[in-house]
């Protein structure tokens, strides 16, 4: 079936993200969505703009350990100042295969909410302030949720670790 994970579960991903959300008391609003072909195209669907979409990356050490980047989606990450922030001078972005074994999330669907792992958190400051959309662990799916609540609940380190796209 088109959209079924490979496992073929339907909506575990989501359910997880779900669970997380609600044990750390954060209030999201899951919209189901129609596919985008872009992150324009997503926004236009959502009816938000590109910097109100955050990209959760799985971003991995040289040590074989993981961290999550929150970036807006109008930005991209600074390689420079993540790897300052972290305390590394190697960080890179997985391939799809071992983003899922990190996290137990299909790039695309990728949240820090429901991860089968509790990796650390960095989030860009600039998502601060504001209500932000972001992945709701299923194809299909956005969740809504304020950035500071979520960034609290997350124990996030909050910085500047974006670039302008």
């Amino acid at each position: 079936m088109a959209g079924m994970p490979a496992d073929g579960t339907v909506g575990v991903g989501r359910e997880r993200f779900l669970a997380d959300a609600s044990a750390r008391g954060l209030d999201v609003q899951i919209v189901q969505r129609l596919a985008a072909k872009s992150l324009e195209e997503a926004a236009s669907i959502l009816g938000i703009t590109p910097a109100d979409i955050v990209k959760s990356l799985v971003v991995k050490h040289k040590d074989g350990s993981f961290l999550f980047a929150l970036i807006p989606g109008d930005r991209q990450i600074s390689w420079p100042k993540l790897r300052s922030l972290v305390g590394v001078n190697k960080l890179s972005l997985p391939p799809a295969d071992v983003a899922l074994d990190a996290t137990g999330y299909e790039r695309g669907t990728i949240t820090p909410l429901g991860s089968t792992n509790p990796w650390p958190v960095y989030a860009d400051a600039t998502i601060t302030g504001r209500r932000i959309s972001m992945g709701a662990g299923e194809h299909g799916y956005s969740a809504f949720v304020d950035a500071d609540a979520l960034t609290a609940a997350l124990d996030a380190v909050v910085a500047d670790i974006s670039e302008p796209g």
